[in-house]
């Protein structure tokens, strides 16, 4: 199966990349922020309820979807990292559908591992950034990012079964089908917060290195930290730090990255004080 061929004609990194480069002026991105507030709600999953969504969502993407997973009884895409991840989704709010979904992995144990270290450990070849580095409970990794198809196509998509997945026109307004490419981004933003509030200061993931690319339109400069390798397609490892990604934010997108870190954040206080 030519993973590399499937990955680079995906929604999740072809919507995108394509969005990402047509926001030109910080007014563009200010009213991008205010449609996806208006109509989109990042939450973390709090309970093993919100969790089952989360692995509802990654099976529909993953096992259905693309075929980088078997199908699994039961409808939930689950692993080995799930017992050491905090989980963010976001949620349509009109529909009260669960759009999307991503985790953070962290160090709990001494004898855990990331991902990035059990698979792709050998595609790092920046010594000064490599996860041996730093302390276990300072590293993290950004893992499972997932959008349902109704959520990524383009409104220019008319077909039926275009590559983008089925919407109806109907269903979303014209601002609603305006946000939805950007809930990858929201996500990226849900995982930060998550980073940082639980004090992990060295963050990792792999990523198709268009996707890493695009993402520098709004200021999240992701570094590469060596070669792209065939991992579920041509992905490439990379690190980005809580200072990094705080001093590069675009203007437009801090402001929708305040409105989730506020969403997250207040959430995150209510799992610590239960």
């Amino acid at each position: 199966m030519n993973w590399n061929k499937r990955l680079l004609n995906t929604p999740i990194i072809g919507d995108i990349t394509k969005k990402i480069a047509s926001i030109k002026v910080s007014r563009d991105a200010y009213n991008i922020a205010e449609h996806f507030t208006q109509f989109l709600e990042p939450q973390v999953a709090i309970n093993n309820e919100l969790k089952k969504e989360a692995f509802k969502i990654r099976h529909n993407v993953y096992c259905e979807e693309l075929a980088f997973e078997d199908i699994k009884e039961g409808g939930l895409e689950k692993d080995e990292f799930d017992d050491q991840s905090i989980f963010s989704l976001i949620k349509h709010k009109p529909s009260n559908t669960y759009t999307s979904c991503v985790r953070i992995v962290n160090i709990q144990q001494s004898d855990q591992l990331l991902p990035i270290e059990k698979f792709c450990l050998d595609s790092i070849t920046n010594e000064e950034l490599h996860p041996k580095n730093f302390n276990r409970s300072e590293i993290a990794e950004i893992s499972r990012l997932a959008v349902k198809s109704d959520f990524r196509r383009r409104k220019t998509d008319q077909f039926k079964g275009s590559a983008t997945g089925a919407i109806q026109e109907t269903t979303y307004s014209e601002v609603e089908l305006r946000c939805f490419p950007f809930i990858a981004i929201g996500l990226y933003m849900a995982a930060a917060t998550m980073a940082i509030d639980t004090g992990v200061k060295h963050v990792y993931v792999m990523m198709e290195p268009r996707l890493a690319r695009s993402m520098k339109f709004v200021g999240i400069k992701f570094q590469q930290l060596g070669d792209p390798i065939e991992y579920h397609g041509l992905r490439a490892p990379y690190y980005i730090s809580p200072d990094i990604f705080l001093e590069n934010l675009s203007p437009g997108f801090q402001h929708l990255y305040q409105s989730i870190e506020h969403d997250i954040s207040g959430q995150l206080n209510s799992i610590s004080l239960a």
